[in-house]
């Protein structure tokens, strides 16, 4: 089975094609470019290397946030007419899970997580388990302080994302020897993990989504929390 998994639910744009789960090839860039101008060229791209048509694709795993809600919308209106076009499934996997697959060999816990701003934080918590990352607590956007508190017991941790440095200082200074960080690429999602996921779920015999899906982005859009407020102070539409 190959599988085209595309992330683009951060600032870094991935896409790799995997079959049986095995990698065959990835492009990764963290250039800080426009995601809708660089995404299908890329496909293009990896896919002639390859020496692969879309024909031969059999299902398209695709980033379903939390992350940026720009970025989420542009992989999942790909994915899905990618696999439209072609009557093959999709396969939204959380970022925060294929995130969390940098760390499964480790021997405690995989704490995830992307800046939500406000000192808030995407975020879960997740363990390694025959080759995939599994939810130990649901994930969720929270305020990093009130996290770290409820992970007091949960150690020893390993702290993955490009964010994390922005609040490493506090993770020391609560949780002491029991937080660990990743280094280099170990803090961005990997598309092939992407793409290691969606094989796992497929192969479980896990329904795939239909084309009504939506993204996860684990808290109101910017547009439906002012929508919401409006509302409430009995605002008309």
């Amino acid at each position: 089975m190959k599988i085209l998994a595309i992330d683009t639910s951060t600032l870094v744009l991935g896409v790799a094609v995997t079959e049986e789960g095995s990698l065959l090839g990835e492009v990764t860039t963290n250039l800080h470019k426009n995601h809708s101008v660089r995404l299908m060229p890329t496909i293009a791209r990896l896919l002639k290397e390859l020496e692969l048509q879309v024909e031969d694709l059999d299902a398209v795993a695709v980033a379903a946030g939390p992350g940026s809600y720009t970025g989420i919308r542009i992989g999942f209106t790909t994915a899905k007419t990618i696999a439209w076009s072609r009557g093959i499934p999709w396969v939204p996997v959380s970022s925060l899970a294929a995130l969390a697959m940098n760390g499964i060999r480790f021997p405690g816990k995989i704490v995830p997580l992307f800046d939500a701003r406000r000192h808030r934080v995407y975020t879960g918590l997740f363990r390694g388990n025959e080759g995939v990352s599994v939810p130990v607590k649901e994930e969720r956007v929270t305020d990093l302080t009130a996290w770290l508190k409820e992970l007091r017991e949960e150690g020893p941790l390993l702290f993955l994302g490009e964010d994390v440095s922005r609040f490493r200082e506090e993770m020391v200074r609560m949780l002491g020897g029991q937080a660990v960080f990743g280094m280099g690429r170990e803090n961005a999602v990997s598309a092939t993990h992407l793409g290691q996921l969606a094989f796992a779920r497929l192969r479980s015999g896990e329904k795939t989504e239909d084309m009504e899906a939506a993204p996860n982005y684990l808290q109101l859009t910017e547009a439906e929390a002012k929508w919401v407020r409006s509302r409430k102070r009995g605002e008309p539409r």
